[in-house]
C-alpha cells in the first residue's frame, strides 16, 4: 500500500485572507492501494464528526475527480484513513483530504502529474489557495488565483519561529463562518489589510519579527468572525503578555493561533495552558513546528 503523509494549514494568517497559509507539523495519515473493483474505506481514528465510508467520502471524491480531469478508467480502490487534524477548527482538515486524495490518484496512475499541476487542481477544488498550497509544498506560501491560474511563492520558514495552536471545544463551519462577513468594504479598509499583509511577507522573509504583530492585523474577516469565538481578544491579548509576536484566528476558527519564538516555548506554554484552563471553551494548547515538506508519499 501507498502510505501519504498530509501537514495541517493555518490559513489567512491575519490579513492574508484566502491568500496566505502555513504548513504545521501535525497530519493526517492515508494508505491507498488498488483493487479488482468498488470501493473500501476504513477510518482508523473517529473524529467528533462522522466520516463517510462510501462514495461521499471526500479523499475518493477527490481521488474520482482526478481520474475524471485525465480522463482515465476509474479503478477500484482501498483507502485507510487516520486523520489528527481537527475537523472544522480551521486547520485545514478538508485540504488535507483533497491533497491526500490528488496525491493517491496520481500515483495509482502512474504520476502522469508534478507537484505543480496537483496544486492547481487542489487550489479550484478549495477555491482558494492559501490551504491546499501549503499542504503541497510546505513551509509558508501566499498564493493567488484567477478563473484559470493559481500562482503561488513559498517562504521557507526559519527553525526559530512555534505556531501556538489554541484549540476549542466548539466546532466552526466555513459557511457559517464566512457568513457573517460583509459583502463590500471602504477603500481605507482594503488599504489597511493590502498593507499588513505585503508587511507580514516581508518580514517572515527578512526575519523582522518585531513587525508581525502590525502585520497579522486585519479589517477583512477576524473583527466578524470574533462574535463567534467568545474571549477571543482577551485570549490575544494574554498570549501577547506572555510572549507572543503576533496572534491571529486560523483559517474560518474556531482554532486561534500565537506565533513564539522557540526560545520563549516553555514559559509560553506554561503560562497559556494555566490561563486558558481557566475559561470556558474546553482549550487545548499545543506548540508545532513549521512542516517544511509538505505532503509525502511512500511504499509499505
Amino acid at each position: 500500500m501507498l502510505h501519504i503523509k498530509v501537514p495541517a494549514t493555518s490559513a489567512n494568517m491575519g490579513s492574508g485572507f484566502d491568500s496566505i497559509g502555513v504548513a504545521l507539523q501535525l497530519y493526517n495519515h492515508l494508505w491507498v492501494e488498488e483493487i479488482s473493483s468498488g470501493l473500501e474505506i476504513e477510518i482508523k481514528r473517529k473524529q467528533e464528526i462522522s466520516i463517510p465510508t462510501d462514495e461521499h467520502n471526500l479523499i475518493y471524491k477527490t481521488i474520482r475527480y482526478f481520474y475524471e480531469q485525465k480522463q482515465l478508467p476509474m479503478p477500484g480502490v482501498r483507502l485507510i484513513q487516520e486523520d489528527f487534524i481537527p475537523m472544522v477548527r480551521g486547520l485545514g482538515s478538508s485540504a488535507a483530504c483533497i491533497v491526500g486524495g490528488l496525491v493517491a490518484a496520481n500515483e495509482l496512475a502512474g504520476r502522469p502529474c508534478d507537484s505543480e499541476e496537483l496544486a492547481q487542481m487542489a487550489s479550484r477544488l478549495e477555491g482558494h489557495p492559501d490551504n491546499a498550497t501549503p499542504a503541497i509544498f510546505g513551509s509558508m506560501v501566499v498564493g493567488a488565483q484567477d478563473d484559470q491560474f493559481m500562482k503561488y511563492a513559498r517562504i521557507e520558514l526559519k527553525d526559530d519561529l512555534l505556531f501556538a495552536i489554541m484549540i476549542p471545544d466548539f466546532p466552526m463551519s466555513t459557511a457559517k463562518s464566512r457568513g457573517v462577513l460583509p459583502d463590500s468594504y471602504s477603500r481605507a479598509e482594503a488599504v489597511f489589510n493590502i498593507s499588513r499583509s505585503a508587511l507580514l511577507v516581508a518580514s517572515m522573509l527578512t526575519g523582522k519579527y518585531e513587525n508581525l504583530e502590525m502585520a497579522v492585523e486585519d479589517k477583512i474577516h477576524q473583527p466578524y468572525r470574533s462574535q463567534l469565538i467568545p474571549g477571543m481578544d482577551d485570549i490575544f491579548d494574554c498570549a501577547k503578555k506572555n510572549g507572543a509576536l503576533a496572534c491571529y484566528l486560523s483559517g474560518a476558527g474556531s482554532t486561534l493561533m500565537a506565533i513564539i519564538k522557540t526560545k520563549d516555548a516553555d514559559l509560553f506554554e506554561n503560562s497559556m495552558s494555566q490561563y486558558l484552563a481557566t475559561i470556558s471553551g474546553g482549550w487545548k494548547l499545543s506548540l508545532l513546528k513549521p512542516d517544511k515538506d509538505g505532503a509525502t508519499v511512500e511504499s509499505e
